[in-house]
């Protein structure tokens, strides 16, 4: 069976993927990381023999989103005179601070419940996204909600 072309394969994709790197990068990053993800996809494309189109771009974009906190994790940050009070926290639009704390969460729980509940996928193709078990990718996104539910009770 050959494979449709490129372009109908990024027109299919494209939304859940720059839905699930909003949500794990930010989205001043996801336009970057989105263009990584479908210029690895390209060019693995050809050869490559995909039976769930949707997990498989989605893992390049978890490991793109994974490379983006690494890079960023590794850069210095410039900073000036330190000042006196610390500057206010920034409002949060959505006011409950739910998408904060999933950021916060460890890497694990944290792309489990984006690739679970932002990317709309099954536990199996989160499990083939991040390369797990089923059973992992289960125990991942239960903890990441318990500590959510546990941080927004407080």
């Amino acid at each position: 069976m050959t494979q449709p072309p490129f372009q109908r394969f990024l027109d299919a994709h494209r939304e859940d993927v720059w839905r699930f790197l909003v949500a794990s990068v930010g989205r001043d990053a996801a336009d970057d990381c989105f263009q990584e993800t479908f210029i690895a996809a390209m060019r693995a494309y050809p050869t490559t023999r995909i039976e769930n189109p949707r997990a498989w771009v989605l893992t390049i974009a978890h490991r793109k989103a994974l490379d983006h906190h690494r890079a960023r994790a590794r850069r210095p940050v410039p900073v000036g005179a330190v000042p006196d009070a610390p500057a206010p926290d920034a409002p949060d639009p959505h006011g409950d601070g739910v998408w904060e704390r999933i950021g916060d969460l460890p890497p694990k729980q944290r792309a489990a419940l984006l690739l679970r509940f932002a990317a709309d996928l099954s536990h199996r193709e989160v499990a083939e996204a991040m390369g797990t078990s089923e059973e992992a990718a289960r125990r991942s996104a239960h903890e990441g909600l318990k500590r959510l539910r546990e941080e927004l009770a407080t």
